[in-house]
């Protein structure tokens, strides 16, 4: 025989805004965040909460003006730039302050042919495209899923390409993860950059820095 179901519920929370609040005071009270501005600590805070896991603020790198500088480009109507379309569909259009276009080429017709042609992914086409069109001077770059976006984007302004404001550079993997994110930190090219160092990263965390840059200072 099973065991009985229980028909008399669960104890659990039910209230959304008090699941919320429990939810960020349980991470600002384990996470260790001193070595942060407040406004990267806002953003932190969201990533370790995306990634249910607070030893990501031990691995996050930043330049001290990275939130700053990305706030500031939204706010002068900045596009966001996405490596996959998982980045770009989680980006909450209600929290850009200028209706800011959300940038994700990689549903392109032609895309794969062009990165067959030239000899690398799509997604690192993708910034190729961003370059070539003009879309890079001043935007707010988001890697979330692909190594190589990460390292052809360091190629490109280090080859004289224009500058993005920001860089939140989390791309998840096994292969070329950690060393693109490396790159970003060393590059020594003055960007604006956010990453976490080692294999962790992807969609989730790097929305989640995203829509907290997107937000209004807490």
């Amino acid at each position: 025989m099973g065991e009985a179901l229980n028909t008399g519920g669960y104890d659990y929370r039910r209230d959304g805004a008090d699941i919320y609040a429990e939810s960020f005071r349980i991470i600002r009270a384990e996470a260790e965040l001193a070595r942060f501005p407040a406004d990267v600590e806002q953003v932190v805070v969201r990533m370790c909460h995306a990634a249910g896991d607070v030893t990501i603020a031990d691995e996050v790198a930043f330049s001290p003006q990275v939130v700053t500088a990305g706030r500031a480009a939204l706010a002068a109507g900045a596009p966001i730039l996405c490596d996959s379309t998982m980045v770009a569909t989680g980006i909450i259009r209600s929290r850009l302050p200028r209706g800011n276009d959300v940038v994700c080429l990689l549903p392109e017709a032609g895309l794969a042919e062009l990165a067959r042609q030239r000899g690398t992914t799509k997604t690192a086409t993708a910034v190729e495209l961003w370059a070539e069109r003009g879309l890079l001077a001043g935007a707010v770059v988001a890697i979330g899923n692909a190594p190589t976006a990460l390292f052809r984007l360091l190629e490109l302004v280090a080859a004289g390409a224009d500058r993005p404001a920001a860089v939140f550079g989390i791309p998840v993997g096994f292969v070329g993860a950690a060393e693109s994110k490396d790159a970003l930190v060393s590059s020594g090219l003055g960007l604006e950059y956010l990453v976490v160092r080692g294999r962790r990263g992807g969609s989730a965390m790097t929305v989640a820095a995203i829509n907290a840059t997107a937000s209004p200072a807490e």
